[in-house]
């Protein structure tokens, strides 16, 4: 291996275990350049961590292989993400045969803990997309894996790195509102996005863990970092009351379905040309049907979510996740003893936004396109004093600027020190999932769930 290539492994190995370390300069772009697989060909696989990367950098970066069980869609995901490396439907031959140095992992939630454990064990370093795995079995594996191998895991929280977030954590940081006592934080998916969730394999418990894990998982890596502290108890509500078995009617999928003139859910796939080439038209290689019934039977997962957690340091979150919310959007109170943050995101009644929530959607996940500036407020409000409003700069595509910025800092930067200690390795992505999974274990016991019991990680008053 060549010593920038060294490098390379060395930086990310250092931005997995802690930002706090030094990070050792490298250079691109003048030797080899950096070798890497992706296992799970969807959506996210081919755009954020596919097509993106080459793109944007393949002067430092090369697909050297591409795997997933479904080969017609892994033939369509080479050809959309712009890539001419070989292709595989077993993972173990894809590693022994291209020798990667990163693994991209961005397979169904419940098989990350799989590729993310084989490639470690391999001599890869591993980049997982959110969530990390879906139970507190799997959550140890990964754990114990890592620990035994020389290799490191980052996870890829992408909401960190969005100018908007980074400014309430720059206050948090600045000591403006004191001492933190509470967050109340609320989630709102909408009848487009929200909905998306129970066509899919997410909406089975099995496979996606449930939204407390696949969805939720970003928020409470947001809090987390926010609030500077871990995770110690939580107890939550939650209950299936308005998808699945609740349906009024239900059908084999919107394809074929006989009601699709009377449900306002009918969503026509057939007029999506990419969910056409990436799902339909593969679906009978392994059964995947991506425009499934969300009233169907087998959907197990909650629809409305409330949580109550305590962290190591005292703070208490209240947390809520809505799921057929007529407006996608969030808000969050933060409280201190010196004052309160007020943030939010797309609540349309705040501004005169009449954009489509189809729409809206889409131009947050987009990856391309021209960036549209928009400046955001975030209200400072300190005890017995007028409150400030800071207006802040971000763009609206590409999870508010954060894609661009997590991807830089992994790829371009990773021997630059963030002040802000966006970067996320093992422990923040078990930390952020067995808030989750600790919710859904109080659902079921109906008692309080301690996260220490969960796995052998101890809470910490301070992240850092």
């Amino acid at each position: 291996m060549t010593n920038s290539r060294r490098k390379f492994i060395s930086s990310i190995s250092m931005l997995a275990a802690s930002t706090a370390m030094p990070i050792h300069a490298f250079d691109f772009g003048k030797t080899k350049k950096l070798k890497v697989v992706l296992v799970g060909t969807g959506v996210r696989g081919t755009s954020f961590w596919g097509k993106r990367l080459v793109d944007q950098y393949s002067d430092i970066l090369e697909f050297v292989g591409l795997c997933d069980i479904n080969p017609g869609r892994l033939e369509y995901g080479k050809k959309y993400i712009g890539t001419s490396c070989p292709t595989f439907t077993d993972f173990e031959k894809m590693v022994k045969k291209t020798k990667p140095e990163l693994v991209i992992v961005t397979t169904k939630d419940s098989t990350h803990h799989e590729f993310i454990i084989k490639g470690l064990e391999m001599g890869c370093d591993v980049l997982t997309e959110k969530p990390l795995t879906t139970d507190e079995d799997k959550c140890q594996a990964i754990l114990d894996a890592e620990r035994k191998s020389d290799k490191k895991l980052i996870v890829g929280f992408n909401y960190r790195w969005s100018p908007y977030a980074t400014k309430v954590k720059e206050l948090l940081m600045n000591n403006a509102i004191g001492k933190l006592v509470s967050v109340d934080f609320h989630w709102y998916l909408n009848t487009y996005h929200g909905a998306s969730y129970f066509r899919r394999w997410h909406g089975e418990m099995e496979s996606g863990g449930s939204l407390w894990v696949h969805k939720s998982t970003h928020h409470f890596d947001l809090l987390n970092w926010w609030i500077d502290s871990e995770p110690s108890e939580v107890f939550a509500y939650g209950d299936l009351e308005f998808y699945g078995k609740n349906g009024p009617f239900r059908g084999d999928k919107c394809r074929t379905c006989t009601h699709k003139n009377e449900c306002k859910f009918h969503w026509d796939i057939t007029k999506d040309e990419r969910m056409m080439n990436l799902y339909a038209n593969h679906e009978h290689h392994d059964g995947y049907i991506r425009d499934n019934c969300l009233f169907r039977e087998d959907i197990d997962i909650y629809d409305k979510m409330s949580a109550q957690v305590k962290y190591a340091n005292n703070t208490v979150l209240n947390y809520s996740l809505t799921t057929y919310s007529p407006y996608e959007g969030w808000r969050v109170g933060i409280n201190g003893t010196e004052g309160r943050i007020e943030a939010w995101q797309d609540i349309p009644y705040f501004k005169n936004d009449t954009i489509d929530e189809a729409e809206k959607h889409a131009k947050e996940m987009a990856q391309t396109g021209k960036d549209e500036i928009a400046y955001e407020p975030v209200i400072l409000h300190k005890l017995w004093n007028k409150h400030e409003t800071i207006q802040v700069a971000m763009e609206k595509s590409g999870h508010g600027g954060g894609d661009k910025r997590l991807h830089d800092k992994i790829f371009k930067s990773p021997e630059t020190k963030d002040p802000y200690g966006r970067t996320a390795g093992v422990r923040d992505g078990a930390m952020s999932i067995l808030i989750g999974i600790g919710a859904r274990r109080s659902i079921e016991t109906g008692k309080p769930i301690k996260i220490a019991d969960l796995t052998d990680l101890k809470p910490k008053i301070e992240r850092s």
